[in-house]
């Protein structure tokens, strides 16, 4: 075996207490992103496995790929050297703990930002500190791209763009992949799907995986999966039909790397992983649970035939050493459950995963039985808390109800206490909600959660005597109070609390970093009777048009137009649509059983154009049901001029420290340059987006939809250092990097949040001056 002088130890460390060897532990990193070598600064881990305790170890650099296998066949040679290695690791600890700046590789992005979010944890951290908190002020534009293909109806760009090798890959409003040079914005190529319409959706980024000879860029158009060569942007031949697998779902955020598998979520009721190399499927996990599997029993016997939601769409964090992927699930997409009686496992849930096999290794459901739509909206953050003066791996998951749930990584345990709380009954025929539910102890949630008369709004006396009027008529009677006919006020709203921008996590300080809206909804339902009409212009009243208007022009981005749905949608993607719903969009069971009303609503939908039904008789429905519920609208709670009912703040930036749950400091985030005007600031603002934070000291965001604004914040205590206006609001995560010796930061300015924000189709770089 050749000695260790012969190459640059990173880690060391291969053998546990039952003599397993550990070298997968310290071989993923390297075998995830291909052969490219990484800078990393020294650095020891203890690591404790559910069953074994491994040795302390590590993660070698520079070394090449055949070597990394000879390694591997080394185990029982590894052992004899136990005694050395062990050694080392004794003066690599001591140093470890004599340099504070140093945090663990899984943590951090360094030169490259080569994964969404940073990296596979999804810490939104990164090492560089050339910008830093004595020069941040004089950040410039360093170079601006547009991409000139914005939609029309508030188009949204929301991509938080990779950066490897100086080479920067994102996704345009079109569904382009765009891959620039990351120090001047030229472009080097363009990759557009074939003859395809851009369907309406957000797409938030792309994944990179690489074995050393060869690099792809994946990323999800339409229902369809697509690997692209990162050298040439040409379709990657031999992975699937040229480039191309049919997944038949849809997805807005990138899926994850692990190892040489692509594992992703999106709209569909599953999690699958395939071989980045050839597109073959190698995994599902349902989580809508089928017979024989775990939580079947969580729903009526035959759900798993016609449920639906449940899904990964925010994206999912992977523990690479461990082979773990943790996956945050959405709702059951339906505000009405009387059709699925039970704690519908694995809704609302973190549910840990074998990567190499989607086999489930734990999982903690945060809420039972949904009816607010209350997604577990952001991928979990991969963090490690102090526990009896000891490292605890954990799993920090934030929601679109305030709270932030901190877990055992190992065994999905809360690391705080928790409290079983009633929770309201509904009087909704046929509905039955959960007796409880749980709320951790500790942190306390980032925002309201209750709106009570004395929260509601005094910004002037009409605002303040029209809301009151409107919130005498409502129920409100705490989180757990569910959709009613009368209806009722939801805090936070639809859109959080925490979104889908996440959290980001600063290991050298063990803070959180959480921005949140505070919009309260209203919640309403409206009975309809079934087997009555038999117009599709009818059906489309009873069901649609609530939401997206009598006229079907909606309320673009979050409630899309449907005057042009025919040019975008087929008639079968219409159908499934309906059937299936998506994204905010409730699933219509009850319709796609009786074939005749529903190709009534989508010929309408598509053209506008009324038909009838003359035998009524032959389009009864095939169940027993009479009436069903459906979501009268998804209004917002605002007074007479549009700003939020509840009193400000309207947006906050939290701090948390995740050793104690408490919170090192909130502040608003976000203006409106109208009120700011008349003397009116630091209202904060509804967001959309995410953080990043530094070893420079900064945390950057721009997140607020009012103000376009990017700022950056010491991340020690909330002071404003620097802002910029962009061209539209940054409604996306930043990304920053090092290119060319230089470190810029950078963000996609899209806008289109809300209906009346203005959209864009540019990305922006900062950088110090020269």
């Amino acid at each position: 075996m050749r000695s260790a002088s012969a190459f640059q130890i990173k880690r060391l460390g291969f053998v546990n207490d039952q003599g397993i060897d550990g070298s997968d532990l310290i071989l993923n990193r390297s075998l995830c992103l291909g052969d490219r070598s990484h800078s990393l600064p020294p650095l020891l881990i203890a690591s404790k496995a559910s069953v074994h305790h491994w040795c302390v170890v590590g993660e070698q650099r520079h070394i090449p790929y055949s070597f990394r296998m000879h390694l591997r066949a080394q185990t029982s040679m590894k052992r004899r050297y136990l005694s050395s290695i062990c050694l080392i690791a004794a003066i690599a600890l001591q140093a470890f703990a004599d340099t504070t700046t140093q945090t663990r590789d899984e943590y951090a992005a360094n030169d490259d930002w080569p994964y969404y979010h940073g990296n596979p944890a999804q810490t939104h951290f990164s090492r560089l500190s050339d910008i830093n908190t004595s020069n941040v002020s004089r950040l410039r534009v360093a170079w601006t791209y547009d991409t000139r293909d914005e939609l029309t109806s508030n188009s949204t760009m929301e991509s938080n763009p990779l950066i490897i090798d100086g080479r920067l890959f994102f996704v345009s409003p079109k569904g382009r992949v765009i891959c620039l040079d990351g120090a001047t914005g030229a472009e080097r190529w363009s990759f557009s799907p074939p003859a395809q319409v851009a369907p309406l959706g957000f797409r938030r980024g792309v994944s990179y995986w690489s074995d050393g000879s060869r690099s792809r860029i994946f990323y999800i158009f339409g229902r369809n999966l697509y690997a692209i060569d990162a050298e040439t942007g040409g379709p990657a031949e031999s992975f699937g039909s040229k480039g191309v697998v049919a997944l038949g779902s849809t997805s807005s955020s990138p899926g994850a790397i692990y190892r040489d598998l692509y594992i992703i979520g999106g709209s569909a009721s599953s999690i699958r992983a395939f071989s980045a190399r050839s597109g073959e499927l190698r995994w599902t996990f349902n989580t809508i649970p089928r017979p024989g599997e775990f939580g079947h029993e969580t729903w009526p016997k035959d759900a798993w035939k016609t449920a639906v939601g449940v899904n990964n769409w925010p994206g999912m964090a992977v523990d690479v050493a461990r082979g773990l992927a943790f996956v945050s699930l959405a709702y059951p997409q339906d505000y009405y459950g009387g059709d699925r009686p039970g704690d519908n496992l694995f809704a609302n849930s973190v549910v840990a995963l074998d990567a190499s096999t989607g086999q489930r290794v734990w999982h903690f459901q945060t809420i039972r039985h949904d009816l607010w739509d209350r997604d577990l909206a952001a991928p979990p953050n991969l963090v490690t808390v102090v526990r009896n003066g000891k490292p605890v791996d954990a799993v920090a998951q934030i929601s679109k109800h305030g709270f932030v749930y901190l877990l055992d990584r190992l065994t999905g345990k809360s690391l705080f206490p928790l409290t079983e709380e009633s929770a309201v009954a509904s009087d909704v025929p046929g509905e039955a909600t959960a007796k409880t539910q749980i709320r951790p102890v500790l942190p306390e949630p980032f925002a309201r959660q209750h709106l009570t008369e004395d929260l509601l709004t005094r910004r002037t006396p009409a605002a303040a005597a029209a809301v009151t009027e409107q919130f005498s008529k409502l129920r409100s009677r705490g989180l757990w109070d569910p959709p009613s006919e009368q209806g009722t006020v939801m805090l936070p709203g639809m859109d959080g609390g925490g979104e889908w921008g996440g959290a980001s996590y600063d290991p050298t300080s063990n803070l959180l970093y959480v921005n949140s809206s505070e919009m309260p909804w209203i919640l309403k339902l409206k009975r309809v009777a079934l087997g009555e009409t038999t117009s599709g212009r009818s059906i489309y009243q009873d069901h649609c048009a609530s939401c997206h208007g009598e006229d079907r022009a909606g309320k673009p981005p979050e409630i899309p137009s449907l005057t042009s749905v025919a040019s975008r949608l087929s008639f079968y993607d219409i159908v499934q649509k309906i059937g299936g719903g998506g994204g905010r969009m409730p699933a219509f069971r009850f319709l796609s059983t009786d074939q005749a009303k529903l190709w009534l609503l989508v010929a309408y939908v598509q053209t506008g154009a009324d038909s009838l039904i003359q035998n009524t008789k032959s389009i009864e429905p095939s169940n027993e049901r009479k009436d069903a519920f459906v979501l009268d609208g998804m209004p917002r709670f605002v007074d007479p001029d549009g700003y939020p009912a509840i009193a400000p703040p309207w947006g906050t930036l939290n701090a948390i420290d995740l050793n104690t749950g408490r919170y090192a400091w909130k502040i608003p985030l976000g203006e409106h340059p109208e009120l700011v005007s008349v003397g009116v600031r630091n209202t904060g603002s509804e967001n959309y987006g995410g953080s990043i934070v530094t070893g420079g000291g900064i945390l950057f965001i721009a997140a607020t939809s009012f103000d376009k604004k990017f700022r950056a914040f010491d991340k020690r205590n909330g002071s404003l250092l620097w802002e910029s206006t962009l061209p539209a609001a940054g409604n996306a995560t930043p990304a920053t990097y090092r290119a060319k010796g230089k470190q810029y930061v950078v963000i996609a300015a899209g806008g289109g949040r809300p209906a009346t924000a203005q959209s864009g189709s540019k990305l922006v770089a900062f950088s110090l001056p020269d």
